[in-house]
């Protein structure tokens, strides 16, 4: 069974850094590495995803 994602962000960055984006009600900022085999990953504080845009992705890892 599959669940839904609680955020989804479309990013042109196979790198990108999440804080929850609450301010103060966030989490610690972390970096994610977009695995080029799932194009997307999952913050493990918050589960917001992150989904490559592979027409439009800068080549940086």
């Amino acid at each position: 069974m599959s669940t839904t994602a609680p955020e989804t962000q479309t990013v042109t960055t196979w790198k990108v850094a999440c804080d929850g984006g609450e301010g103060a009600l966030g989490h610690p900022r972390v970096w994610l590495t977009i695995p080029a085999e799932t194009g997307w990953v999952e913050c493990g504080y918050c589960d917001k995803r992150f989904v490559i845009d592979r027409d439009h992705a800068h080549d940086d890892h």
